[in-house]
This record gives structure tokens, sequence and C-alpha cells, in this order.
């Protein structure tokens, strides 16, 4: 067999064998994303541990999400369905990469974020506040141009998450920002100003060095130098509100550097203007109970 030959052969054999992978696009969080039951599972003969109740736990409150979408959470409150979504997936991460004790901080906030959610909605419908279509109930969406709207308003509220929570680590022992998240604000100041709705919790966090009272202090500076960015920014102060925690509340457990760092940050959260109404009426809760 001459050389000719035997290159037409090698192709066609790897033309054959050969496969194709997609893989999910970049930012999107990789295939731990794309596929949620691909934590630990239970072999046989295996103990159950921790980490298996925390599996539980997760479909759990994933379970309860669902629900509050079908009762039209999403339609009424979609920055805060945005959020659930999304620490729904960093605990799927977590459980995968064994950060149990990341994952079961993150269900604890997750569990306490969807009982919030279920008086909010249970409270607006009472008050019809939010008319929810009553379709609503059997499907996620009336068919009539409804998801088109939610798509829109649920792909705005995660680009902002995206542009607010990233590069928002600071250096030891400062208040500073880092210029690639001042870009980052700057970009989600434009977005913010044509939507006006739109309301922002900024908490800062500080890491373990250092005593309590002198990172409570540098926490809430970081927390308010952000703010100060966002109304240079054309940002109106009403919509802002501060938070402070220090390192009691840090978001992630230990001593290394690379976690440090992380914990060195200033979190965003934001809420619909229906969100915020609900939450500043007093009694809410006892109201509907």
């Amino acid at each position: 067999m001459n050389k000719k030959c035997l290159t037409i052969v090698m192709l066609t054999a790897l033309s054959q064998t050969a496969c194709i992978t997609t893989l999910p696009d970049f930012g999107q969080g990789g295939l731990a994303e794309r596929s949620p039951n691909n934590y630990r599972t239970v072999n046989a003969n295996e103990p159950l541990g921790p980490e298996h109740g925390l599996r539980f736990e997760l479909e759990l409150v994933s379970r309860h999400l669902d629900i509050l979408i079908l009762e039209g959470a999403e339609l009424c409150f979609p920055a805060t369905v945005v959020q659930a979504k999304h620490r729904e997936i960093r605990i799927t991460r977590q459980l995968d990469g064994n950060l149990d004790y990341a994952a079961a901080s993150d269900l604890l906030i997750q569990r306490q974020l969807l009982m919030r959610l279920e008086h909010q909605l249970d409270y607006v419908k009472q008050q019809a506040v939010c008319e929810i279509p009553l379709a609503n109930t059997h499907n996620q969406f009336d068919g009539h141009g409804n998801h088109d709207d939610h798509q829109r308003t649920e792909d705005l509220f995660s680009h902002l998450s995206d542009l607010l929570n990233a590069d928002n680590q600071f250096a030891h022992d400062s208040a500073e920002i880092n210029p690639k998240y001042i870009a980052r604000l700057a970009q989600a100041a434009q977005i913010l100003i044509k939507n006006k709705d739109i309301t922002l919790q900024v908490t800062g966090y500080a890491d373990d060095t250092g005593n309590n009272e002198y990172n409570q202090r540098l926490s809430k500076q970081r927390a308010q130098k952000v703010a100060r960015y966002l109304k240079l920014l054309g940002i109106n102060a009403s919509r802002l509100s501060i938070n402070a925690v220090g390192e009691t509340q840090a978001p992630y457990e230990g001593t290394e550097p690379q976690v440090r760092l992380v914990n060195r940050t200033v979190k965003i959260e934001l809420s619909d203007s229906i969100a915020t109404n609900v939450a500043s009426k007093p009694n809410v809760f006892q109201q509907i109970k």
C-alpha cells in the first residue's frame, strides 16, 4: 500500500471514530449547571453522610421554588426568583466540589429567601397588588406574549447580577474598589438608570484577619464606597440600602489566601419595586397568617 492510500485509510478511520462534544457557552457555569444530578450519588453499601442530607435538602428547596414559580412568583418578583435560581446552581456546584460547609450555608439562605418569597406572594395575591393570569396556575405562561416579556425580565436581572457581583474583591485592609469592578458598576448603572423600579442592597464583607469590630467597620466602608460610586453614576440614593456583616457571615470558611480574598467582597442583591413595597409594610407576615 503506498503512502497516499495509507493516508486515505487513516483519515477515513478518524472520521468514523470522531465525535463532537458541545460545551455550554462561556460564563454559563460549565457542565455542573447543565446536569443538576451530577453531584455525589449514593452507592451500594455506602454509609450515608452529611452530604447526602444536603443533597436531599437541595431537592426540597428546588421543588419549593418550582411551586412558587407555578403560582406566579416569577411574574411578580422576577429579581428574587433569578437570585434563587442562581443560588440553586451555586449550591449544586458546591456539592459537586465537596464544599459541604459552603453548601449548607447557602441552603440556609435559600430556605429563608423562599419562605420570604412565599409570604410576599401570598400577600400580593390577597391585596391584588400583582395581577397573576389565571392560566398561570396551570402553565408558567399564558401563551400570548408573556413568555417573551418574562424572558426579557429574567435576562435583565441575570445580566445585572453578573455585572454587579464579579470582580468585586478588595485588597487586604482596603476599601478601594478594583478598577475592573468600577467598569462593571458603570455598565450596570446605565441599565439601572433605564429601569427605575429596581432597588439594590449592598452588603459588605471582610475576611477573618483582625478583630471583629474593625472588620465590621471595614466591611461597611466597602459597601459605602460601592454605593457612593453607584450614586455618582446616576443611581438615586433612595434605591440603595447598605448592610455590613464583617467577618461574621463570610461567604466561605477557611484561612487560605484564596479563601480570604473571596471573603473580602461586596455583594449586591436586586429587588423589584413590588418586593420592596411589600417588605416595607408593617406586620405584613402577621397579616397573611
